[in-house]
């Protein structure tokens, strides 16, 4: 076991440097530092190529992965569920059964794509962006491809979003509260989300926020349910539950763990501050061992038939939220 660590070493010091340089360039281009990271392994894996003494060290990317996932829980809590009024509460849950739905179908019926990669577009698309497309990855055991893949397609959704929502609120005149639900039942991750909210107004960036983090507590649910979905599916429906249990991955339990613990206020806000620090160092190290895993011709042959059916989705469902929101708020 010693002989392993010191034979990872190396690649580990790599994956440490691609962190820092995604996280230096990001401040500098303005562009996100997870899309950053996949970039320059797959440069490095393409491009320059890896030395095989630092494979040992790239390769333990997933247990950053894992890592990450778990402490991310120390930052939800299902305190925003019961404070969501049930009429946001209800449009919530029916934006989320829609996008992932609705991805399930295009990404399996329609554009042909690998189940285990149309449910982590769907889990992105549906729950909370990129932490949503890892935590599924890991507890589907998707390729490390499909998982930087679906999270480059979410990143790119975000950055869109980002500049389209402002655009409509304004040309709507929407309201503070529509503007802030609609942007929290339908952008895909967390920042952008709170970014456009407060951007509209203080009101909108209150409703953004506690909506989103109302549909961040859903991913230990859906990461647990694709989990049990897939261990059906590979034992011809016929499983029992020791046998389910064995197959749900160790990390989603860790993870539903500390958003119990989080709940009940064993963490300070100091100490969850820390801890979401360390959880974007993690998914840095994840997403640059990630990216090394990455080959070219694997993504030609994959094409742009996942980012086309995130982007119909996230076009339908957003049509239909803010239609709802403007409805019933």
């Amino acid at each position: 076991m010693v002989a392993d660590t010191l034979e990872a070493i190396p690649g580990f010091l790599a994956l440490c440097l691609g962190a820092l340089v995604a996280r230096g360039l990001s401040g500098v281009v303005g562009v996100n530092e997870l899309l950053l990271a996949i970039g320059l392994g797959v440069l490095a894996t393409n491009v320059v190529g890896i030395p095989d003494r630092l494979r040992p060290g790239t390769a333990t990317h997933g247990v950053w992965l894992a890592a990450g996932i778990v402490l991310l829980g120390a930052s939800l809590t299902v305190e925003p569920v019961l404070e969501t009024g049930s009429t946001v509460l209800l449009l919530l849950l029916g934006t989320v059964l829609a996008t992932v739905a609705t991805v399930e179908v295009i990404a399996r019926n329609v554009a042909g794509l690998p189940e285990r990669l149309g449910s982590l577009l769907a889990a992105g698309a549906g729950i909370c962006g990129v932490s949503a497309v890892v935590a599924v990855g890991g507890a589907v055991r998707a390729r490390e491809t499909q998982i930087a893949y679906a999270a480059g397609v979410v990143l790119l959704v975000d950055a869109i979003t980002i500049v389209v929502y402002p655009i409509v609120g304004s040309l709507l005149d929407l309201p503070a509260n529509v503007f802030g639900v609609w942007a929290g039942v339908s952008m895909l991750s967390t920042g952008p989300v709170v970014a456009v909210g407060f951007a509209h107004s203080e009101a909108a960036g209150q409703w953004a926020t506690l909506t989103k983090l109302t549909r961040n507590a859903l991913i230990g649910v859906v990461a647990l349910g694709y989990a049990t979905y897939y261990a059906r599916r590979e034992a011809d429906g016929t499983v029992s539950p020791r046998v389910l249990w064995a197959n749900v991955p160790t990390f989603v339990l860790g993870f539903l763990a500390l958003v119990a613990l989080a709940s009940l206020g064993a963490f300070s806000p100091g100490q969850q501050a820390s801890i979401s620090n360390a959880v974007d160092w993690l998914f840095l190290l994840a997403f640059v061992g990630l990216g090394t895993e990455i080959r070219l011709d694997d993504l030609r042959r994959t094409g742009i038939r996942p980012a086309l059916v995130v982007f119909a989705t996230i076009v339908l469902v957003s049509a239909l939220s803010l239609s709802v929101a403007l409805a019933v708020l």
